[in-house]
């Protein structure tokens, strides 16, 4: 790798974490250039505004976080424990986040719902993607006979990422996992009792 785009890279990276935890509108070109060590010059040399920076930072950060659901639900078998896979992920959310600062996804539609459409715009790619993954697995589930034929996918999926994001946020606020772990055991019990033939 050539050393701009080792430069670039680095901005993205150390940007993605500051705005995962201080927020876009919270993070101030100052702000990057503390975390990257790279001059006001430099930065522009790379990327010709925050949004820019903003934009390729939410990819980073999402990809990391997509990563990490891929890697999870690769190691399990079964459709239910593929999905309880993505709660895997963030089991420990207050301590040990997938990406620092917590869920990219979420602090991003949280912050840029009605100030900023690309990055909402962004964020809602990463709704669609996380659902059509879920959905799928739903999908193969019913196709092998692990969860009902009259289940309705689209329902469990929405539920799912429901209960996932609350889970984030509530564990986040409170500074304790506790909330995403009895997410996790009632989404178990749910699949459980509710979707198996």
């Amino acid at each position: 790798m050539k050393k701009g785009d080792k430069t670039r890279e680095h901005i993205i990276m150390k940007s993605a974490e500051l705005f995962n935890q201080q927020g876009y509108a919270g993070s101030s070109l100052n702000d990057i250039i503390a975390a990257t060590g790279i001059k006001k010059g430099g930065i522009y040399r790379h990327f010709s505004s925050k949004d820019e920076i903003a934009l390729e930072a939410y990819n980073y950060a999402a990809s990391i976080v997509g990563g990490k659901f891929s890697e999870a639900i690769g190691k399990e078998e079964s459709a239910a424990d593929q999905l309880l896979a993505f709660f895997r992920v963030y089991e420990d959310v207050v301590d040990n986040p997938p990406f620092i600062g917590g869920c990219p996804l979420q602090n991003t539609a949280v912050e840029s719902d009605d100030t900023h459409p690309a990055m909402r715009q962004r964020a809602q790619r990463g709704l669609y993607s996380t659902i059509d993954t879920m959905k799928s697995i739903i999908s193969e589930g019913i196709r092998k006979g692990e969860f009902k034929d009259s289940l309705d996918v689209d329902a469990l999926a929405s539920f799912a990422f429901s209960l996932l994001e609350g889970g984030i946020m509530l564990s986040k606020l409170e500074g304790s996992n506790r909330h995403m772990q009895m997410n996790i055991a009632s989404f178990s019990c749910y699949l459980q009792q509710c979707c198996y033939e």
